[in-house]
């Protein structure tokens, strides 16, 4: 059985471990040579150079010669917490600030926690002695636990006074912050720089017209419904395959400009290369001849396709990106309903142009429902199917299971300093390797599903992340876990004493849980800040692979955040407070240990490190809300429970109050502040456009939001895309209709056509 001894030698070996990590992390990021792993930030800023060009001598390029550098090794830390918040808004943008907030949001709700918890109830807890009259596998840990009450004893009542103070606390703690990055986001959007999405809706599900083209349909339809406020419009267009094109063109464009800077360096030699697979057999050809035929080539191959897609009528999605004059009108047409028939002319917000995951446009609508349901049956299966692994590490931690299956590691086992690694490390560390490959899983499924932009394709991401590891990691641990550990007890006692064992044995997961908090949270932030995978990807590509300045660039990409990953990892250090602040609450110094490390780590990461793709204005936040309440009533629950099991009658049915009113306060919070998430009020558009117009009344908004929401590959592209740009340039003068009914044109075009007044308009709509 674990003991005290037991999570002494997990914590120094993980404590041991994280600091090994900070000092090789001090160490390393002072080298000139590192200098673009650990502030790749600052130069994609371009406020930054390269010290390996700058040094004076050789060997100061590589190594900091500088000795009184290295006694001020933990500077990084009070450096990374004295940049402001508004600062920092500025330097990585909201969502970055907004996500530190989740770190903060931790130690607001388990320091005061902690402190009652450890001043009242271990205390209460630890006066008894019931574990070592029942016959159970404890550790000196458990006795600090509720299963060290006696059955149906009056000291439950402690219990139940505190979990509704700690849920009173919770609520207050985040109804607050609810309110201020509620304020911080409308604040952001009302103060920020003026932004294509701003004035831009996606319109969606066009229906097919047999006497017009998309591009007139939508033209018409939005003269007609949006008259004094529609400005433009830009097709969404199938471009995978041109998509496909112009990254290999780019590769190759890149070897030719590696081949041609080496022959400028050595004009008398010209380079060469066999055109066999890696360059080891085939024949030898002049290697700048040979890329530059490859890039004509695909040049051509490029153009031929981009004529292809724009004159192809099937290459045109049943959608647009519609802009809109003003801010106002805008916002009228995201959120209202456009026609009468709910699912056509679907309009939403558009993503801001750096997020738009363009690949997923040129997916029909119609398949979206089919995608998600296959996508849906398949996460099922890997939750459930992913319990058999689960089960193995749970096994670990069971020194005699490993025996009685292996007899001859017995006195490996033994070993006093071994057996206190595998019980109190090693499923920790198990469990971690197991859910490394599962959010690249988890993204290729939200890909599948056809969301439009990276920040839905993260919080999707995120979501289903989260609900894995309540299923696996908790709910598995504390299933599998406990069968293992009490199984000779389970199989010599009756049956109607099982759930009584179980809810005596749930609490004392808590030995797992604090060793992975210790692995994942202390080890794994420590490993986060070192970056050692970076570090060695950068020197190998820097070594063997880069050719030009753009292939450093791109060598010392410095990635995000991670949303999708980080932000349901720290959820599932919020569950294992709320369940154990009350069950085992000797668990809540090792999160309050992680929240306030991560919280200075990833202050220090996203000031110099990464470089986030996008800006949602802090969108994810009332996903971190309703997830953190749901943590709380699952709490609530398991507490019912467990006092059920422990004939604590008087007290058990009080608690079925605490979910009920927290069940209403995520109603009353979702109902005041999530709004701000969702919508744009019309009053904060109105004013940011008379804000606007007062300042800048010559702006051409046209030009600003011409070229937002082309697709990439007709931008980046070397020859440039006059249709599609005359397009944009055109102004939105109305074109003649060519469909049968006219009801969409209700005054004669520049272009000529047929009259209709509004009266006829409103007649031939109000046809069935």
């Amino acid at each position: 059985m674990a003991t005290l001894n037991d999570i002494g030698v997990a914590a120094a070996i993980n404590i041991l471990t994280a600091l090994a990590f900070f000092l090789a992390f001090a160490m390393l990021r002072i080298q000139p040579v590192n200098d673009r792993v650990y502030f790749p930030k600052w130069y994609i800023k371009g406020l930054r150079s390269s010290p390996l060009v700058n040094g004076s001598a050789f060997a100061s390029k590589f190594v900091n010669l500088d000795l009184r550098s290295y006694t001020r090794f933990l500077n990084w830390m009070p450096a990374a917490l004295q940049m402001p918040e508004p600062e920092l808004i500025d330097h990585a943008g909201l969502d970055s600030a907004v996500y530190l907030r989740i770190y903060l949001l931790g130690l607001k709700i388990f320091g005061p926690i902690a402190l009652t918890a450890f001043t009242v109830m271990i205390p209460v807890n630890w006066s008894n002695n019931t574990l070592e009259h029942s016959g159970l596998t404890y550790s000196d840990i458990d006795k600090l636990s509720i299963s060290n009450i006696p059955i149906g004893s009056h000291k439950f009542w402690t219990h139940l006074v505190l979990a509704y103070g700690f849920t009173f606390w919770t609520c207050y703690v985040l109804k607050r912050e609810y309110e201020i990055v509620a304020a911080m986001r409308l604040h952001f959007l009302a103060s920020d720089q003026r932004r294509p999405d701003q004035f831009t809706v996606l319109a969606r599900n066009v229906p097919p017209d047999p006497d017009e083209s998309v591009t007139e349909l939508v033209q018409h339809f939005f003269l007609v419904n949006h008259p004094h406020h529609y400005l433009s419009h830009q097709l969404v267009y199938n471009a995978n395959k041109l998509s496909e094109l112009v990254n290999e063109k780019k590769k190759i464009q890149n070897w030719l400009d590696f081949y041609q800077n080496k022959y400028k360096r050595n004009p008398l030699k010209r380079p060469s290369l066999k055109t066999g697979f890696l360059g080891l057999w085939g024949n030898r050809v002049d290697a700048i001849d040979f890329y530059t035929s490859f890039v004509e080539r695909l040049s051509r191959d490029i153009c031929g396709e981009r004529e292809k897609v724009s004159s192809n009528t099937k290459s045109i999605m049943p959608a647009a990106f519609v802009s809109f004059k003003t801010r106002w009108g805008a916002a009228v047409c995201a959120q209202t309903q456009q026609s009468r028939n709910p699912t056509t002319w679907l309009t939403e917000w558009a993503p801001e142009p750096r997020d738009v995951y363009w690949e997923n446009l040129a997916i029909p609508f119609v398949f979206l429902t089919i995608r998600r349901l296959i996508a849906a049956i398949a996460f099922f299966f890997l939750t459930f199917f992913f319990m058999i692994p689960i089960a193995i590490v749970q096994s670990l931690a069971n020194i005699e299971s490993i025996e009685k299956a292996l007899p001859f590691l017995k006195p490996i086992i033994e070993v006093k300093f071994i057996k206190s690694f595998i019980q109190g490390f090693l499923p920790g560390i198990a469990l971690k390797i197991f859910l490394l490959f599962l959010p690249t899983i988890l993204m290729m499924m939200s890909k599948f599903e056809g969301f439009i932009s990276l920040s839905a394709l993260e919080r999707r991401s995120a979501s289903r992340y989260y609900f894995f590891q309540f299923i696996n990691v908790f709910l598995g641990s504390i299933i599998t876990g406990t069968a293992f550990q009490q199984l000779n007890h389970f199989i010599h006692q009756s049956t109607s004493q099982i759930p009584k064992t179980i809810g005596v044995s749930i609490p004392m997961k808590a030995t797992f849980f604090i060793t992975y908090i210790m692995v994942d949270g202390w080890a794994g932030v420590a490993g986060e800040i070192l970056r050692l995978k970076p570090l060695i990807i950068y020197h190998l590509k820097n070594s063997f692979l880069v050719k030009t300045e753009k292939d450093r660039e791109e060598a010392m990409d410095p990635g995000t955040i991670g949303f999708n990953t980080g932000e349901p990892q720290i959820q599932l250090y919020f569950l294992l407070g709320l369940v154990y602040a009350v069950v085992t609450p000797i668990l809540l110094p090792f999160i309050i240990v992680f929240f306030a490390l991560a919280y200075v780590v990833y202050r220090h990461q996203i000031i110099n490190v990464y470089h986030q793709e996008y800006e949602s204005a802090a969108a994810f936040w009332p996903d971190v809300h309703v997830r953190v309440v749901a943590a709380l009533i699952v709490s609530q629950l398991l507490l019912m429970g467990l006092l059920s099991t422990k004939e604590a009658s008087q007290s058990t049915p009080l608690l079925i109050t605490l979910p009920v009113l927290t069940i209403c306060f995520h109603r009353f919070c979702k109902g005041r502040y999530e709004p701000a998430f969702v919508r744009y009020p019309l009053q904060e558009a109105m004013m940011k456009d008379t804000l606007e117009r007062a300042k800048e009344a010559n702006l051409n908004l046209k030009g600003f939001l011409q070229n937002a929401y082309i697709h990439p590959v007709f931008k980046s592209a070397d020859e440039s895309d006059s249709e599609s740009e005359s397009e944009w340039e055109r102004s939105p003068a109305l074109v003649a209709t060519k469909r049968t009914s006219k009801r969409f044109t209700p005054m004669p075009s520049k272009d000529g056509g047929s009259v209709l007044s509004l009266d006829q308009v409103n007649d031939e709509c109000l046809k069935p």
